[in-house]
Formats: structure tokens, C-alpha cells, sequence
């Protein structure tokens, strides 16, 4: 499964070289794990929404109705889950709830679609104190039932005022677990069902066969110090996501760095990209392809597009924001578009290909002024990238 490609140098020299890196990397993996384990997994953290500090606190969420009998709602596992917070010191803020955290229980009791697939005690518990056992009742009823109960039983017990204080216990499910992921699944596939399916399940495999990713392989370790594949979160609050940066020149200087590696680079910083998202329904990523000093006539390796591309679209579905690639000029424009026809329609959409620095900025949310002061965008991924450093093994 993991093929290791070492440069070709003299025998001797790179037998030495390995021996140096085995006796680092001993001493490396206590310090630092060198297994990548994918940013999202399918165990839920529990956590809790009590009201006993401030009974008549207002608990400060809209709350999304997750009991509409559509084909999205598959895997969520109660009616209603936190789809915005409101504004200020509520309880929900009080208690670190994020939008997406599912209710699957008010004081003890059940609200359902179907069983859990885990034990409590087998889950990460993030309000201790707080926690009620609860019985994990399962309800079927009809279209919208389960959620006007649910909602009926908050305002009983919030109106109560001899009972005990109002208690939500809640299941947060990260990006990538079925219960978030499988409405792009089913997006990506036009609402297909069965193709939708099919793709998660071929999705599924293809986590179990890549993750965990071996940091300590050579071609990852080179990508990485290139600084050839990175990232650039300049942290503005825009709108806009993350970006995963890919710097084309340095690729293609480099003979032996395997399209693998770049791939395994790649979904490397498009996991803790997309980790970063506010809402684990909505991860998203832009993608910025530097192509300073890269000219047709250097031989534009396409392949290696072509390679990103047939990872990234089956497995981060109806992720990606925008893909910018820059500088173009505009007959490396025409024939770029004409070499990424084996992209879909709907990505292509997402293409900017350019030549103007401006509309780059505009369209990734970045300061112009800071990029040039920076001296271009190279040097500006440099200042803005955090994660790469902690994926690199001394």
C-alpha cells in the first residue's frame, strides 16, 4: 500500500541518508505522530445544553427541522439540529454548542430517528457535569411529528417551573461523518439515491485504504518543505474558506516526487482545511494553483491535475468554493481551459483562470496591498501557512 520513492543518488549515499532519517525519525515519533488520521470520523461527541445556572436563560439557537421525510435527512439522527446561534451570552453559547450539533434527547428522554450506533461510554463526553443518561427512545411517526414533539417537550419543560431545569443532550458529528457528508453526496449525484450511495460507499473504501497517510514517506516529506503543496488562511473574517495552495513550478522541477505523494499532500491540507469550517454541513475549500514561471513550452503537467483532480472530486464532493489559477496569460488561458476538459461541468464553473492580481484577491478574499507588499503570492502563502510546519518531520 505505501510505496516509497527514494531519489536516485548513489546507493551508498542514500542508504546513509536513510539510516540518518530512521535514527531522526525514532527519536521523531515520540515527539510527533507521523500517522495523518483523517480531520473527521463517524463516532459523534456528546455534549449537553443545560438550563440549571440559568433556568430562564433563552437558549439563543435556531433550531433546523430535520423531520421533513427528504432523502438528505437519511442519516441524522434526531428531528432537529442547532442550525444558527443568535447573539450574545445565551445558554447555548454557555454551554459551547456549534450549529450542525444534533438533539437527541430532552431530560432523559429519546427524540430519535433510529438507535445509536455507539455506547455512551464509548463517546467523548464534552459537558460532563451536565450529561443525563437518557434512554435513547426511538420514535416513528409521521412527517414533521417527531419534530412538533420535540419542540412541544422543550417548551413543557421550559415553562415548568416546578420541575427540574431543562436539559438537551446532543450528538456533534464532524464534516465528514455520514450524518453531515451524505446531503453533498446526494447533491453531487442530482439526488439520486442509489448513485449517491454508491458513491459514499466507494468514498468509504477509499478512507480505509488511504487514511491513516504515512507522514514519514519521503515524497510527502519533500512536498512538504517545497512548500510545493501548503495552504493560505489569512484569517480576515470573510466569507470565504481556507485555500489550499499548489505551486506547479516546484512540482515540475522535481523528477522524483511521485503524482501520489502530491495527491496524499493534497488531501492532507484539504482535510484540515475543511475541518475548519463553521459549519460541518457546509465544508468548503478554495484551491489557488501558483503557475509563477510555469510556461506551456516547460512542459505543463497536466497529468498531475488530472491525478489531484480524480481524488479530490469522488471523495470532497461539492466542497471546493473556487479553484484560481494564476498567472495565465491568456493563450496559456485558452489551452489550460482546453487541458482541463476531463473536469465536470459544474467544476468548471468554478474555474478562474487569470491573469490580473486584482481579480485574484477578489475572488480568494485576500488583500492586495499585503500580497504586493509581501512580493507576491509565493511570499504570501509563506507568512499565512500554520499547518504546514506541524506536518513536517525534523
Amino acid at each position: 500500500q505505501h510505496h516509497h520513492h527514494h531519489a536516485v543518488g548513489s546507493p551508498q549515499k542514500s542508504s546513509q541518508r536513510k539510516i540518518d532519517r530512521r535514527a531522526k525519525q525514532a527519536t521523531m515519533s515520540k515527539l510527533q505522530n507521523p500517522l495523518f488520521e483523517s480531520t473527521s470520523s463517524e463516532m459523534p461527541q456528546l455534549l449537553s445544553i443545560s438550563f440549571v445556572d440559568d433556568p430562564q436563560g433563552s437558549l439563543g439557537a435556531q433550531l433546523t427541522n430535520c423531520d421533513k421525510d427528504e432523502p438528505q435527512e437519511m442519516f441524522t439522527p434526531g428531528f432537529a439540529t442547532i442550525g444558527r446561534l443568535l447573539e450574545g451570552q445565551t445558554v447555548a453559547r454557555k454551554c459551547g454548542v456549534q450549529v450542525g450539533d444534533c438533539i437527541v434527547a430532552v431530560n432523559g428522554q429519546g427524540f430519535r430517528r433510529f438507535a445509536p450506533d455507539y455506547k455512551d461510554e464509548e463517546l467523548e463526553n464534552l459537558s460532563k457535569e451536565s450529561f443525563v443518561e437518557n434512554d435513547h427512545r426511538v420514535i416513528q411517526m409521521s412527517r414533521g411529528e417527531g419534530y412538533s414533539s420535540l419542540l412541544r417537550k422543550i417548551k413543557a419543560m421550559k415553562t415548568d417551573k416546578t420541575g427540574p431545569p431543562l436539559v438537551l443532550n446532543l450528538e456533534r458529528y464532524g464534516w465528514d461523518a455520514k450524518v453531515n457528508s451524505w446531503p453533498r453526496f446526494l447533491d453531487a449525484r442530482n439526488g439520486s439515491v442509489p448513485e449517491a450511495m454508491k458513491m459514499l460507499q466507494e468514498h468509504e473504501q477509499w478512507r480505509k485504504q488511504n487514511f491513516p497517510i504515512d507522514l514519514t514517506r519521503d515524497g510527502i516529506q519533500d512536498v512538504l518543505r517545497l512548500k510545493a503543496v501548503s495552504e493560505i488562511d489569512p484569517h480576515v473574517d470573510n466569507k470565504l474558506p481556507p485555500t489550499v495552495y499548489v505551486n506547479f513550478a516546484k512540482l515540475q522541477a522535481v523528477e522524483n516526487i511521485s503524482s501520489d505523494d502530491v495527491c496524499k499532500a493534497f488531501v492532507l491540507f484539504t482535510e484540515l482545511m475543511l475541518a475548519r469550517s463553521k459549519d460541518p454541513k457546509s465544508p468548503k475549500t478554495c484551491q489557488f494553483i501558483d503557475l509563477s514561471g510555469v510556461t506551456i513550452t516547460s512542459g505543463f503537467r497536466v497529468d498531475l491535475l488530472k491525478k489531484i483532480y480524480q481524488v479530490f472530486e469522488p471523495n470532497y464532493p461539492e466542497t471546493l468554493t473556487k479553484m484560481v489559477m494564476y498567472p495565465v496569460s491568456t493563450m496559456l488561458g485558452t489551452t489550460a481551459r482546453t487541458l482541463l476538459n476531463f473536469v465536470n461541468e459544474r467544476t468548471q464553473k468554478k474555474f478562474v483562470i487569470t491573469n490580473s492580481l486584482q481579480r485574484v484577491c477578489e475572488e480568494l478574499g485576500w488583500s492586495q496591498q499585503e500580497v504586493e507588499n509581501c512580493g507576491g503570492v509565493t511570499e504570501f502563502m509563506h507568512k499565512h501557512e500554520k499547518a504546514g510546519s506541524s506536518l513536517i518531520l525534523e
